[in-house]
């Protein structure tokens, strides 16, 4: 081979190389986010993004989280940038992100587009949504297959812990509280899409939305058959006007998660399956 011949072949070999490093996802904006590489350094501004991230493998290129991201251990360690209403931009482009991985709602967004980041904006709120965000942190990994067996995994995950509930509580309504105001998971929130994988029903007819804010009396009026919150919440419902008439609360038919369990529950991310597996857990415990 001549000599010119052999620097074409070069040349070839790494402009083809070149493509197929780089990476090209679509975000919950519509936006097209492109990278020439898979990013080595990451900043996520959304717990569920981070354990994303790590449950994918890639922790190690994490340089830094929003102020609530603290699953798995490794991550409290590292910097801590505010939260949705108040990331701290300025420390953000210091740590110098091949990529930012932010909710819709995080207020910084396009001001961090306007400083030359890119963001890809993620924020699931359905399983279905959950898992295209799995999908496209694994593609901007450069390892799409990867999103497909962490989702396998999960599916997995929820159907062992499906088939641990008891037949007898099986349709039984549920008021499951994401916040004393009072906020509940409706049926069609990513919490009540597992709930109702698990065979249970929901108190909150899907007309409602995800994550409504409830009046008390609907909630008095709809006479749950399970009642399931954060411990703290739970012990202060009968406390609530009317609640103490609530059967679930009178008869121990509640499951009270602990403050950091509950976490998991409520975040749309790669720990769904241990989710429901707590979920599971709970009704095998329950009275009769």
């Amino acid at each position: 081979m001549s000599r010119g011949r052999w620097l074409l072949a070069l040349w070839l070999a790494v402009a083809a190389c070149s493509a197929r490093a780089e990476v090209v996802v679509r975000d919950d904006r519509g936006a097209t986010v492109k990278l020439a590489a898979p990013p080595q350094r990451i900043v996520t501004l959304l717990p569920s993004l981070t354990e994303t991230v790590c449950a994918l493998g890639y922790c190690e290129r994490l340089v830094g989280t929003d102020r609530y991201s603290n699953w798995p251990a490794s991550v409290p360690a590292l910097p801590k940038l505010g939260g949705m209403d108040d990331t701290q931009v300025e420390r953000v482009v210091a740590l110098r992100p091949d990529v930012v991985l932010a909710a819709r709602s995080t207020r910084a967004v396009e001001r961090l587009e306007s400083l030359g980041l890119h963001v890809v904006v993620l924020e699931p709120r359905s399983q279905a949504e959950a898992k295209r965000t799995v999908a496209t942190i694994a593609t901007l990994m450069g390892r799409p297959e990867q999103g497909a067996v962490l989702w396998a995994r999960i599916d997995q995950q929820v159907q062992r812990a499906a088939a641990r509930v008891p037949a007898a509580l099986r349709g039984q309504k549920v008021y499951f509280e994401v916040d004393s105001a009072p906020y509940a998971a409706g049926s069609t929130s990513f919490l009540g899409e597992l709930l109702t994988q698990l065979g249970l029903g929901n108190i909150v007819p899907p007309a409602l939305g995800p994550f409504p804010k409830l009046n008390p009396e609907f909630i008095v009026k709809a006479q749950p058959d399970l009642v399931m919150a954060v411990e703290r919440n739970l012990r202060d419902m009968p406390r609530r006007p009317g609640w103490s008439t609530l059967k679930a609360l009178q008869t121990g038919r509640t499951c009270a998660f602990e403050a950091t369990r509950y976490e998991m529950l409520v975040r749309p991310g790669p720990r769904l399956g241990e989710a429901a597996e707590l979920v599971a857990d709970c009704l095998q415990a329950l009275p009769p």
